[in-house]
């Protein structure tokens, strides 16, 4: 992939930060992780030590405290992150909501909240689905009703990742039930500790909390707290789904795989199977990189296809790690075995939800169709 010698060298230095910095303790951690999303406990730790780099927002510009790095310079990075093993860093405040900030705040806003993001002052979540408004998402219902200087909001979301830990939360509230669904929809910025907030946890099937219920009553939120205007939070989100759909699925699926790879232990019928999706990951590889330049397509189609092929890859890698860890992907009574086979079980039922969530795959492919052919 790298014949610049610039780009070289931007790679060689990414490696010596990364052995010199990782603690083995936090590598350890992330290589037992059951979900992309790595509890702050060990995601904040390494979060502040990039940070310390001025390397905590690869995506982020540098009018806003990024590094200004290339697309390419950004896909290294994450790529020698994932072969260093290195821990995810929380994505709904430094890869979801602030990217919407930049684009719809005002610049009281930025000036408040991309600090705070940055530093990971702010814990954030997201608030988007509801027991009757997952992959419908413009059916929901949580109410903010304006009062003076503040919204009311009562209702609940569901299926919120890390609510529990979180401070703040971005949120789609419905402001209006007039005209089309998405016509009455606003986004707005909450504070997690507001009187009337309750966080209820839910168990998933791996046996992790992860995800909640939270309740509203009754809470107030200040209308100074949206962004875009009032009933145009639809357009808000759609700009927020295309950096939560799209991305940087490869770099990590190529750590995993080649991890799984280097096993000396894997029958040959199995290690076919990791050699057929290793070529996989190159296409996916090779269109993560056209999407970064922005050849042939919309964001939003990348978007979409991405998340398809991302996730759908990252299921298979799943159930081949099963495969090759055998008994022990069941137990590891002793501690003994591999971080990687260890978690086998627990991250395949973990990511049964990743076709599922921010927008199920057959929505995707609904969209891709609609885009492909008008």
């Amino acid at each position: 992939m790298l014949h610049d010698p610039a780009l070289i060298a931007f790679r060689d230095e990414v490696r010596v930060f990364l052995t010199a910095h990782l603690p083995d303790d936090l590598r350890l951690a992330a290589a037992r992780a059951t979900s992309v999303f790595i509890d702050p406990e060990v995601s904040l730790p390494w979060q502040r030590i990039l940070h310390a780099r001025g390397w905590a927002a690869p995506d982020w510009p540098a009018e806003f405290g990024g590094p200004g790095w290339s697309e390419i310079e950004r896909y290294i990075f994450a790529a020698e992150c994932a072969r260093a093993g290195a821990p995810n860093l929380a994505p709904m405040g430094l890869k979801m909501v602030a990217p919407v900030i930049m684009h719809y705040g005002s610049p009281e806003q930025r000036a408040h909240y991309l600090p705070r993001i940055l530093a990971g002052e702010d814990y954030w979540c997201q608030g988007f689905s509801e027991p009757g408004a997952g992959s419908d998402l413009a059916a929901l219902q949580l109410r903010a009703v304006p009062d003076g200087e503040d919204y009311v909001l009562n209702g609940s979301k569901i299926w919120t990742t890390h609510a529990h830990f979180a401070n703040r939360m971005f949120a789609l509230v419905r402001t209006s039930n007039e005209g089309k669904p998405q016509a009455g929809i606003s986004f707005l910025l909450l504070d997690m500790k507001a009187p009337g907030i309750t966080v209820e946890p839910i168990r998933t099937l791996a046996g992790d909390h992860e995800l909640n219920q939270v309740f509203f009553d009754d809470v107030r939120v200040p209308r100074a707290n949206r962004l875009g205007g009032e009933n145009e939070g639809w357009s808000v989100a759609k700009h927020l789904l295309t950096f939560e759909r799209g991305g940087k699925y490869a770099p990590g699926l190529i750590g995993r795989l080649e991890r799984l790879r280097a096993r000396d232990d894997v029958d040959p019928v199995l290690r076919a199977q990791l050699d057929r999706e290793a070529v996989t990951l190159k296409a996916l590889q090779a269109l993560e990189l056209k999407a970064m330049r922005g050849v042939g397509g919309s964001p939003a189609l990348y978007a979409s296809a991405l998340k398809v092929l991302g996730t759908e890859t990252a299921q298979r890698i799943d159930t081949l790690a099963c495969e090759v860890a055998g008994h022990a992907a069941w137990a590891d009574a002793d501690g003994q075995t591999p971080a990687e086979l260890a978690v086998a079980v627990p991250r395949y039922l973990n990511d049964r939800a990743a076709s599922i969530y921010a927008g199920s795959n057959e929505i995707q492919r609904d969209l891709i169709a609609r885009v492909m052919l008008g």
